[in-house]
């Protein structure tokens, strides 16, 4: 038990725990686990179907599900409001939001005057996915949250600066987790005709701001007998993935999505470097998992993936020349990939640590029940 007094919570937002999905996901079982252990009473909302058989409890934490509009534009939109129309009904002392989309249902907590903090993520609208209508709802979004949020939560420095200057609304920095962990099952690897320090790797959904084109178009320039593995999907039948897959390079493997066990493990830990082209969005997991796996990571040089690595990887210029220049470099020096593979789980624990970000969650909730963001103090 920490120094906080017991709090009813609940987690709101996601698909659920276990987490089977994305970041979101992973977030609210770390959190949920470790509020609990704490001595919190904590409540998870969920989609049916998130796990078999909808289990009732998770270590320890209470599962609640609601239903939702299966569709790729009301799903999450229809199981908040269920979920947040739920809980008004309940006696919670605060409510943990996720996702800045669901910010115009954060009206339900707020006129029942439930106190809740916003996880807000990155900026939604950028993703190239979006139609004009779906852009301009994100950034409706956003300014919801902004506006009727007890506390924003930005998981990275520079989102809190966006959210600081667009709309003037001061925000809490805490950031995202990971592990550092390692597979020890290399003949995984059999299976998909690889061997050890054989490939580079990219493991991400592949939508257009993640830019697995530029890493392609990048790797066929670089004289190596190394393959390029990338593992990922898109959620519907996207005119980008058909484009990637008439590469003519026999060295470039696209695997599609991974989901046995281990073996997103195994490709992380054994592979030479790991390439992540992500630009959109605040810290982002992939990143965080490929340094917690000890991977020698090069990454987009854009703000959010710049104040993750910190000095634990090599940032590259959005240009298939330049990423081309980086990836040939670590071909020809293997003590340089070796640096940058030794670093990166260092990273992870001066900085992204599960237990630490927990404690960080655990003390933003207790000061809004307290109170003490009523009149918005400045960021922290």
């Amino acid at each position: 038990m920490t120094e906080s007094s017991a709090m009813k919570i609940a987690l709101i937002g996601t698909r659920g725990v276990p987490a089977n999905y994305g970041g979101f996901e992973t977030c609210a079982e770390e959190l949920a686990i470790g509020l609990v252990n704490n001595g919190h009473d904590v409540t998870v909302y969920c989609r049916p179907g998130n796990a078999p058989g909808d289990p009732e409890e998770f270590r320890g934490a209470k599962l609640v599900y609601r239903k939702y509009i299966d569709t790729k534009s009301l799903g999450t939109l229809s199981h908040t409001a269920h979920c947040l129309l739920h809980a008004a009904a309940q006696d919670f002392d605060a409510l943990m939001i996720f996702n800045a989309g669901n910010g115009p249902l954060c009206a339900i907590p707020r006129l029942r005057r439930t106190p809740f903090a916003m996880n807000v993520d990155g900026l939604e609208w950028k993703r190239m996915k979006w139609g004009r209508a779906a852009k301009l709802y994100y950034q409706f979004g956003e300014w919801c949250s902004a506006r009727l949020a007890t506390r924003v939560v930005s998981d990275s420095r520079a989102i809190q600066t966006y959210y600081d200057r667009r709309y003037s609304t001061p925000s809490t920095f805490i950031a995202y987790g990971a592990h550092v962990e390692r597979s020890d099952t290399a003949s995984i690897l059999a299976e998909y005709g690889l061997e050890p320090d054989d490939y580079f790797f990219v493991a991400s959904r592949l939508e257009p701001e993640n830019n697995a084109d530029i890493t392609i178009r990048a790797f066929e320039a670089v004289k190596t007998d190394k393959k390029l593995v990338i593992a990922g999907g898109a959620n519907w039948d996207s005119p980008f993935v058909a484009d990637l897959k008439k590469t003519e390079d026999p060295r470039v493997r696209l695997l599609g999505p991974v989901y046995e066990d281990g073996h997103i493990q195994a490709l992380h830990t054994y592979c030479y470097a790991y390439v992540h082209g992500n630009e959109v969005g605040g810290t982002n997991p992939a990143l965080l998992k490929a340094l917690g796996y000890g991977n020698c990571v090069l990454a987009l040089d854009v703000p959010f993936n710049a104040e993750v690595v910190a000095d634990a990887a090599i940032l590259y210029e959005k240009d298939q020349a330049a990423l081309a220049g980086q990836m040939q470099r670590l071909v020809d020096d293997p003590e340089l990939a070796a640096h940058f593979a030794q670093r990166a789980p260092r990273r992870i624990e001066e900085a992204y640590q599960w237990g630490a970000v927990t404690r960080d969650y655990e003390k933003l909730l207790q000061r809004i029940v307290d109170g003490h963001y009523a009149e918005k103090p400045p960021s922290d």
